[in-house]
């Protein structure tokens, strides 16, 4: 059994050894970072080498989703390339915002191969600063009595 495992364990390190131009090409992750203050959440996804046109972008019960595809160029044959880490093909991003938004006032803006997306938050859940009243307390004579000043402080 243990040269069976061995054997396994081999060969699962030798595939993940295999360069990666040799990986066929994969749908790929979206990297985005998702930010808030007290109003909007700001999203910002990195969509480098596509057009502003050939995304997108849906907020459905509150899940965001931003889709695209990077067209491959196929430039060269494929055995002529030594190295080729820049990905292509469609990719797509879904992430549940963490509370209520309205998707009718989302702005979006695409720069330097970013999406930077500011989706406001719905007016029930906007942060909302409480004001605190200071109570005054009176203080009674009764009780300055008792401590034996007859009412008058030193």
């Amino acid at each position: 059994m243990m040269r069976l495992r061995s054997e396994f364990d081999r060969l699962f390190d030798e595939t993940l050894e295999l360069p990666a131009w040799r990986w066929p090409q994969q749908t790929h992750q979206l990297a985005i970072d998702v930010a808030e203050d007290d109003a909007a959440y700001i999203i910002k996804a990195s969509v480098p080498g596509i057009k502003a046109d050939d995304l997108d972008v849906s907020i459905i019960d509150n899940v965001l989703t931003i889709k695209g595809e990077i067209k491959d160029e196929n430039e060269l044959d494929e055995e002529n390339y030594h190295l080729r880490e820049r990905r292509w093909g469609s990719f797509s991003r879904s992430i549940t915002l963490p509370s209520a938004v309205d998707a009718d006032a989302v702005e979006a803006s695409y720069e330097d191969g970013v999406l930077t997306l500011n989706i406001p938050k719905t007016e029930e859940v906007k942060a909302r600063r409480i004001p605190i009243k200071e109570v005054q307390t009176k203080v009674i004579e009764a009780q300055a009595a008792t401590n034996g000043h007859n009412g008058k402080t030193k």
